[in-house]
């Protein structure tokens, strides 16, 4: 961000932060946001500006005004540094671990891990030499004893997807760095407005943007943030594998930035009463949300974040599929669909047999997937309490 009327402190409030960072309105004739900067070719005036190479801008798959304005954002707020804007989470997941590991080298995974990124895992790392191992999302400092000479990544999602086991990511890092592996946080279920990784040791914190970043849920976005030590190899894998970012996506998830921190305390909020009611609804079995006391890793969400998602599990009592179709087929407000993050609630039925390969899924009820958006918290509880007794009914 260059010097402008917007001014740029030294410290910022994050709200603060999020208005102002990353864009330059004195540099785009007075518009208070950054344009939306399409292009492949960028023009050098002289023969001497080509060889020299030092304009601010190359070559456009190297990023614009635009993506700039959005790494410069999410830089800020995760105290990295330097952020990459990427094509989605997936993608984020990709150059992470690719920067760190080669033919020969060894991963650990979480066992609540992204279900797409489990799949690169599988069907492309393995394919290409790297051994993928998985672990208890619990392990804690017991993960130093999985560890091999070979390790030299460990991929972490806290709290997990899905299921939201809570991971002690201080730990983690400790063993990784003794050892000489490299840990990846996925960051995208608090934000950094909630949990900050790179403090607590983390080489590389990644988002799926798609969700909270962009809020709306019409963009697809990932981010990768790095220490100083890891960023040249992770800015040269995603060079290589040409991930690059359109103006127009940038644009949008820029957008939904400035927003961030009101749209993550009102997600919170709704979503901390909803979870609260529900557990002591009578089809409930048990509510996955670890800023609720009764989560089994309350105490480490407590010490180590200062905030929680919109999205949480809940488990119904053992009922046949009749039940589960009875639940989602009739909601009024709720929808069904993949994502969250957006402004709607979103409710997704989850099966998780045979997925899980270190800890099984051994839960017989029947989990669904919960996203809270804005509508009224009174009409989400009618719409949920008229599916649980759908879903009684037709057992």
């Amino acid at each position: 961000m260059s010097d402008n009327k917007s001014g740029n402190p030294a410290k910022l409030s994050i709200e603060t932060a999020l208005t102002h960072l990353g864009r330059s309105p004195d540099d785009h004739f007075g518009f208070v946001n950054t344009p939306v900067y399409r292009g492949s070719t960028v023009l050098f005036k002289t023969l001497d500006d080509l060889d020299a190479q030092n304009q601010r801008f190359l070559y456009g798959r190297a990023g614009n005004p635009t993506t700039d304005g959005v790494e410069e954002i999410v830089n800020a707020l995760e105290g990295g540094y330097r952020t990459r804007l990427l094509p989605s989470g997936v993608a984020a997941i990709t150059v992470a671990i690719l920067s760190c590991v080669r033919a020969g080298d060894e991963v650990l995974i979480c066992d609540n891990a992204y279900e797409p990124g489990r799949q690169f895992a599988d069907d492309f790392l393995e394919r290409f030499g790297v051994t993928v191992r998985y672990y208890d999302p619990r392990i804690g400092a017991g993960i130093s004893e999985l560890i091999s000479p070979r390790t030299k990544a460990i991929l972490a999602e806290s709290p997990g997807s899905l299921t939201f086991e809570m991971q002690d990511i201080r730990a983690f890092a400790e063993a990784a760095h003794a050892a000489g592996a490299k840990l990846i946080v996925d960051n995208s279920w608090a934000s950094p407005l909630y949990f900050k990784p790179l403090e607590m040791g983390a080489d590389i914190v990644i988002h799926a943007g798609t969700k909270m970043f962009v809020g709306h849920s019409d963009a697809f976005a990932g981010t990768a943030t790095a220490t100083e030590e890891r960023w040249g190899e992770l800015e040269l894998t995603r060079r290589r594998l040409g991930f690059f970012t359109s103006g127009d996506e940038a644009f949008l998830v820029a957008r939904g930035l400035r927003t961030l921190s009101i749209r993550m305390a009102e997600h919170q909020k709704r979503a901390l009463d909803i979870a609260s009611w529900l557990e002591g609804q009578p089809e409930v079995v048990s509510v996955l949300h670890p800023a609720l006391p009764s989560h089994p890793d309350h105490a480490l969400f407590k010490r180590d974040f200062t905030g929680s998602g919109s999205l949480f599990g809940v488990i119904l009592a053992p009922a046949p599929r009749a039940s589960v179709a009875a639940f989602v087929d009739q909601l009024q407000l709720f929808t069904m669909g993949y994502s969250w993050g957006g402004y709607e609630s979103l409710c997704l039925p989850v099966n998780l047999k045979g997925i899980r390969t270190v800890k099984p899924w051994m839960n017989e009820g029947n989990l669904f997937r919960l996203h809270i958006g804005f509508e009224g918290v009174d009409d989400l509880k009618a719409d949920l309490s008229a599916a649980m007794e759908r879903y009684a009914r037709a057992r």
